[in-house]
């Protein structure tokens, strides 16, 4: 790894979920008491069943928004030139070449990490290297693993390019249920594995685009962890 310098957010519980899971919190405890005081006055036994079902179903449904917005730290260890490092936890669902174009007008290697409402949605970078660009494209929200959720959905590009001069594309995805993409990536800073490129909330998916000369590393359906496996092998 060297001497690399590496922004990372050191965190348990993603920043994007901290208020969230904050005042949903106070609302559930400030609700089950009131439901709690309001069914004792009428009846005791009645308020010792109902309110520690109820209160349970709403504690069962903020510990699943908590395991959400997990998001564990994370290092790649060992040397990462010519690695791309899946940059999402989830589930491969394309390695094919595919036309880009938006910017290379070309062929490309593409591989795609369908990430589950149960997966981390943090989002890594792939690759040490630059950030060259970074847009967001409003969209259409189709289900995240049809094909053309790439282009027509809402989406955010990030171009990096690597230190002999690769470039290559991510693209972070909204599916049907996600409804806000979070972009980190700034123009013109440097950028490495191991930190964090944003988050997506629910359901959604990451594209990344390669040179053709790059090596795929991964098959359909195989899982991924975020900054971790290893996708493909630059040239």
């Amino acid at each position: 790894m060297g001497e690399r310098i590496k922004k990372l957010k050191k965190i348990r519980i993603h920043r994007e979920g901290t208020s969230e899971l904050l005042y949903s919190a106070i609302f559930i405890i400030a609700l089950c008491t009131g439901l709690w005081y309001l069914l004792y006055h009428v009846n005791p036994l009645v308020s010792h069943i109902v309110t520690p079902i109820f209160s349970g179903v709403l504690i069962v449904a903020w510990l699943m928004v908590l395991n959400f917005y997990r998001c564990p730290i994370r290092y790649f260890n060992g040397d990462t030139d010519k690695l791309v490092v899946a940059p999402a936890d989830g589930k491969i669902v394309v390695v094919e070449e595919a036309e880009e174009n938006t910017y290379f007008h070309d062929k490309r290697l593409m591989i795609s990490i369908f990430m589950s409402p149960l997966n981390v949605h943090a989002n890594w970078f792939p690759v040490d290297g630059k950030v060259k660009f970074v847009k967001h494209f409003n969209g259409n929200y189709h289900k995240a693993w049809l094909p053309k959720a790439s282009e027509e959905n809402e989406h955010a590009d990030i171009i990096i390019e690597t230190a002999d001069g690769q470039e290559i594309l991510v693209r972070q995805i909204a599916g049907a249920m996600a409804r806000r993409i979070v972009t980190y990536a700034k123009e013109g800073e440097e950028c490495y594995i191991d930190e964090h490129l944003g988050f997506i909330k629910l359901g959604s998916r990451v594209d990344v685009y390669l040179p053709l000369s790059a090596r795929a590393c991964v098959t359909m359906d195989q899982p991924t962890t975020g900054d971790q496996t290893i996708i493909a092998k630059l040239a």
